[in-house]
């Protein structure tokens, strides 16, 4: 059975949207698209390249695809750890409006998403990557299906902007397995799903 992680990249608010350009995502008048990009330093770099060491396949959203499916598939160079993998590797898409996909490797999840994940984790084996996809990981979150978390968190706080755990998200606890901080400042955090959390007092 497989498990599923979540790579995120994060402002101190909780913001997630169009951390790669100014036009990646103005959805709702977003104004502060490519807010990571001044943070890229080689650190960061070897931690993705570490991240893109470990997939089986991919999971992804809609929106995250189209933007995806625009770039990675011109990055022809073997030696590009996170070009081969994505175009090498199977990629699952969760939608109910894209009439087809012509990225290779790319099969189309119409039916009950929380049904096709459960299924997809069950039928195959290793680790199955989330790369952003914040509202698709919002539902899955809300049915415990996201194992691991690959939380990047920028120093930076933007005030407006999609937040990846909303008002009313399900009750969860994690337990950090590695923390480590780039250069430049980024918080590279790294969980494990760990139940429900529990209460006290210092009463």
């Amino acid at each position: 059975m497989a498990t599923l992680s979540l790579t995120q990249f994060l402002t101190l608010d909780g913001v997630y949207q169009a951390p790669g350009g100014p036009d990646e995502d103005r959805s709702g008048g977003f104004e502060h698209g490519g807010w990571s990009v001044p943070f890229g330093d080689e650190d960061f770099g070897r931690r993705i390249d570490a991240i893109f060491a470990r997939p089986a396949a991919f999971l992804l959203g809609r929106r995250t695809y189209d933007i995806f499916a625009g770039y990675w598939p011109k990055q022809t160079d073997p030696a590009d750890p996170v070009a081969s993998k994505l175009n090498s590797l199977p990629k699952y898409v969760a939608t109910t409006t894209l009439g087809s996909a012509d990225w290779a490797g790319t099969t189309l999840l119409r039916g009950d998403i929380v049904q096709e994940v459960t299924r997809l984790k069950e039928s195959l084996d290793g680790e199955i990557q989330m790369h952003g996809s914040g509202g698709l990981a919002r539902t899955l979150f809300a049915h415990d299906l996201i194992d691991t978390l690959y939380l990047h968190v920028f120093p930076v706080v933007l005030g407006t902007g999609f937040r990846l755990f909303a008002e009313g998200a399900r009750p969860t606890a994690f337990r950090l397995t590695e923390t480590t901080v780039t250069g430049a400042g980024v918080a590279l955090h790294t969980y494990e799903r760990a139940g429900r959390p529990t209460y006290g007092s210092y009463a």
